[in-house]
Order: structure tokens, then C-alpha cells, then sequence
């Protein structure tokens, strides 16, 4: 009896031990579209993530166009950039347009108090940050000062940009260079109005404001959609007050999370040579950003059934201790696998959402915290994560697609775990599918069959990204150790097994 039951587990769990991830798309049940703006960055006026990272001026020795970077501006083409948000950020509520433009000799030199103390010359202003735009072709997501600001400031800023009259703004902005108005596409009355942008409570904030809303006036064809300031982590008082209280004039509510080690603001782990403790709490804490959007989700689809309002991550990624040397309110940090481990598991969440999330701001661009690209003078890297970014842009504007994981395994330390196999699929504008998929386990790889409405995939074609070492990461001396290679998979005996290395993304189209 005891060696029959001694049979019957040992059966069981080879069984177990077997059973391969399986991977199902849906592509009869095409859900909502994902908005190009899920792939949105974040250029806040901190560090070196404008300046010297991104805009080195007219006279520069380092080519660029309108004081911009050629290199980065090229690298940044290559990712179809949909969508830039500025001046910030904590930055945004001690910023005053007029400063920023006219010539630039004669712009007023201010102290950045919110990061390093350094001085804050304005070079970078409204008539350059939409060239930066218009080089990238991308959309403009533009910050208003609520903080120390005023309502007549943000609408005279609004009238400056958009308006097609003879004004005296209007007639301004043509002095200072442009003859026709932008389209701002998105404007955001302030930032996190819970802590830097003035420590409010959400009811205050949502009278402030209707009271500002009714003044920002610009020409129908000219006119932003406007974003109200939101909350953070598990606070969802923010899009539950807004959603009930603001009826009109809202396309938007924000949101912000950042994914730390630690969990400890004040000790928040390394960058790089972190113990594999810090790489499983890193995946544990960034996949709080799932139960984060349903229980914000929760509230907006009791007041906003109709889904009229988005919830838009307009700061998210991860934040560690600064590099050691390094000026600590420039936010400078090294960007590693693990950065785009993290990025394509929130992609891949951000899309199963996508009915009410529909912008996601990285934060930021160059040279800050999650950046894309690193700089040191001359010299341009491409980080991990910016490959993450380029190997998603299939995903962009694509129809999303269900996906359901089965007998996916688990990445345990300790007594937590996490899943190990995390999967998206969308129809591109292409016609073509494509497939996602992450593997958060650093140390073991796993077989996933594919399958679209259970009838099987012939083959996939794509980039795998992986590495050696969990914090394997690009240097100025090694600028491509990390970079996505070819990736196939070809179905045999009428089933497709991927074989999913540790620690990877794959994205890929299916045939």
C-alpha cells in the first residue's frame, strides 16, 4: 500500500515537473487598441536629462539640429517616439513660461530647488522643446504650474501657443520665431498635488481645478486634452474624488509608481552588482503595478462606466541609489537587464488595461533614473531598456489580443514567488500578430508552446534579449554587451515550443 501511494506522487510529480507553459491567443476576440501613447517618455528639466544629455545649443561642437543632439535625436527616431511630456515633474510647479522664452542671452538664470540646486539658465524653453518634438514627429504632453503658478499664467501660456489671432501673445510668440500656432496635444493641470506640486487633498485640488479648466481657451482645432493630477501607489482617493467631482474637460487622470529594490526610499538598493534578493523584489514590487491600475480601475469604472477618462502612468520605472560620484539630485543611475526585465512586464500589463490606460510616461528620457540612452559629453549609449522600447514598437497603436498562461511555472526566493512567464499578444497595424514574452526567473530557462485559438503557430520571428549576468549592462568601453539578437522558432510536429531563456524578453511576430 505504502509503495503504491509512494508510485502514485512520484507519478504526480514527474507529471508536474513537465508540464510546459502554455501560451494562448485569442485572435477571434480583438479587445481595446493600445494607444501609441503607452509608449510615451518623460524629459524633465533634472541632471543632465536635458542639458548636455539631450541639448547642447546652436554652437556646439556636437552636431546637432536647433541645439539638439543628432545622436540622440536619431536613436530616439528609432524607437517612434509617440509622445514627449515637460518641464516635469516636481520641476513643472516652479516653472514660469515667460522665462523660457526670447533670446536666450537675455533669459533669466534661476536656482533648480528641487533637484541638485544647480542653476537653471532656461535655454530650453517652449520654442525649443517643440522643435525637439518636431524632430521626433512626436506628440506634446505639456506640464502647467499650479504650484507657484496662477490661473492667468497657464491660460496666457495656452493663448501663447495656440492662438491663430492677432493678440499680443499670439503676436509674441511670432516675434520669438514662430509664425503658426502648435498643437498641444495634452496639457496637465500640475503634478502629484499630493506632495511637491503643494500637499493637497483631492477634493481641494478638484475645485482648483474646474477653476482652472474654465479658463484654458484655445481654438477647437488647437485645443489640448487636459490631465488632471492624480494619485500614487495604492492611494486611490485621487481618481475616485476627480472622477465624481470633474465631469467635463478631463480626458485623464495621472498616476505615478516607481519600482524600488528595497521598497525604502531611503536606502533603495544599487543599480548594478545587487544580490539576486533585489532582482526578485524588483520583479515582485513592479508587478504591484497590475493590482495598482484595478484598484484605480475599480473606482474610475464606478463614476467614468462609459470610459470617457483614461488613467494615464505619467511617471513610472525604476529608481535606485544614485551612481556612487555622482551629483544625488541628478537622479544618475546605470541601467541594466533587470531595467528591461522590469520594462516589458509593466508593457505587458500597461496592454491588458488598455481600455482606460491610455499614456505611460518612462520616466526619463536620457540620462535620469529608467533612462533610454546614457551620455558623457560626446560619447551616446543605448541602455537595456531602450532595446525593450525599440522591440515593443510593433505594439504601438495595436489591436490587443486575450492571453491566457496555463501551467505557468514560479520564480520563488525564500517563501514569495512571482510568475515566471509573462505573455502579451496584440494584432499590429501591419496585420500581423504579435507575440510577448518575459521570463522573470534569472537562473532557469522554460519551454512555452504557443498557440492562436488553440489551432496551433507555424513559426515566430523575432529579437530575444538577454544576458549572462543579471546585471549586465552597457558602458562607454562596451557600449553593445547587451544588445537583442535574432530570435526563431519553428513549430515541429504541429506544436511551436519556445524555449524561453532565463532572465529575457522575446518579442515576436507569429506565422
Amino acid at each position: 500500500m505504502i509503495r503504491r501511494t509512494i508510485l502514485a506522487l512520484s507519478l504526480a510529480v514527474s507529471g508536474c515537473a513537465f508540464a510546459q507553459v502554455s501560451v494562448t491567443i485569442d485572435a477571434a476576440k480583438p479587445g481595446p487598441v493600445i494607444n501609441k501613447a503607452v509608449y510615451g517618455q518623460f524629459a524633465e528639466h533634472l541632471g543632465t536629462g536635458i542639458y548636455e544629455g539631450m541639448w547642447v545649443g546652436p554652437e556646439s561642437k556636437i552636431p546637432n539640429t536647433k541645439g539638439w543632439r543628432n545622436d540622440v535625436v536619431g536613436a530616439l527616431k528609432e524607437l517612434h517616439v509617440p509622445l514627449v511630456r515637460w518641464p516635469g515633474g516636481c520641476f513643472a510647479d516652479e516653472y514660469h513660461w515667460r522665462d523660457g522664452i526670447g533670446p536666450r542671452d537675455k533669459r533669466p538664470v534661476k536656482v533648480n530647488t528641487n533637484w541638485g540646486n544647480v542653476t537653471e539658465n532656461n535655454a530650453v524653453g517652449t520654442h525649443e522643446f517643440f522643435d525637439l518634438a518636431e524632430l521626433l514627429g512626436a506628440e506634446v504632453y505639456i506640464n502647467g504650474n499650479l504650484g507657484t503658478g496662477s490661473v492667468q499664467e497657464m491660460s496666457e501660456w495656452i493663448e501663447y501657443m495656440t492662438s491663430p489671432s492677432k493678440s499680443t501673445l499670439a503676436e509674441l510668440r511670432r516675434k520669438n520665431g514662430r509664425e503658426q500656432p502648435w498643437k498641444v496635444d495634452y496639457f496637465a493641470v500640475g503634478n502629484e498635488m499630493w506632495g511637491c506640486g503643494g500637499n493637497m487633498k483631492p477634493d481641494h485640488y478638484a475645485d482648483l481645478y474646474k477653476n482652472v479648466t474654465t479658463f484654458l481657451r484655445a481654438p477647437k482645432e488647437y485645443r489640448p486634452q487636459i490631465i488632471a493630477s492624480g494619485g500614487h501607489t495604492d492611494d486611490v482617493k485621487w481618481a475616485d474624488v476627480l472622477t465624481r467631482e470633474v465631469k467635463n474637460d478631463m480626458a485623464g487622470v495621472s498616476f505615478h509608481y516607481y519600482t524600488i529594490p528595497t521598497g525604502k526610499w531611503e536606502g533603495k538598493g544599487a543599480a548594478t552588482g545587487f544580490p539576486e534578493s533585489q532582482w526578485f523584489s524588483t520583479m515582485q514590487n513592479t508587478l504591484r503595478m497590475d493590482k495598482f491600475i484595478r484598484a484605480n480601475k475599480a473606482v474610475m469604472d464606478k463614476n467614468d462606466p462609459q470610459k470617457k477618462v483614461g488613467l494615464f502612468v505619467d511617471e513610472w520605472g525604476t529608481w535606485y541609489d544614485v551612481e556612487p560620484g555622482t551629483n544625488a539630485g541628478f537622479l544618475y543611475q546605470q541601467n541594466s537587464l533587470r531595467d528591461a526585465v522590469v520594462a516589458a512586464l509593466n508593457f505587458n500589463i500597461f496592454h491588458q488595461h488598455a481600455d482606460r490606460v491610455r499614456m505611460t510616461n518612462i520616466a526619463q528620457m536620457v540620462n535620469v533614473l529608467q533612462a533610454m540612452i546614457l551620455t558623457d559629453k560626446d560619447k551616446m549609449l543605448l541602455t537595456p531598456t531602450y532595446h525593450a522600447f525599440r522591440m515593443y514598437v510593433p505594439f504601438q497603436d495595436a489591436t490587443s489580443l486575450p492571453v491566457a498562461v496555463k501551467n505557468n511555472g514560479k520564480y520563488s526566493v525564500g517563501n514569495a514567488s512571482v510568475p515566471q512567464v509573462s505573455a502579451s499578444a496584440a494584432r499590429g497595424k501591419d496585420g500581423k500578430l504579435y507575440v510577448a514574452l518575459v521570463n522573470t526567473d534569472p537562473n532557469k530557462a522554460t519551454d512555452v508552446t504557443v498557440n492562436v485559438g488553440g489551432a496551433g503557430a507555424g513559426k515566430l520571428t523575432g529579437q530575444l534579449l538577454t544576458a549572462t549576468a543579471m546585471d549586465a549592462h552597457n558602458t562607454f568601453a562596451q557600449p553593445e554587451a547587451v544588445k537583442p539578437t535574432a530570435f526563431n522558432a519553428q513549430a515541429s510536429g504541429g506544436k511551436l515550443t519556445v524555449k524561453l531563456p532565463a532572465k529575457s524578453v522575446v518579442v515576436a511576430a507569429v506565422e
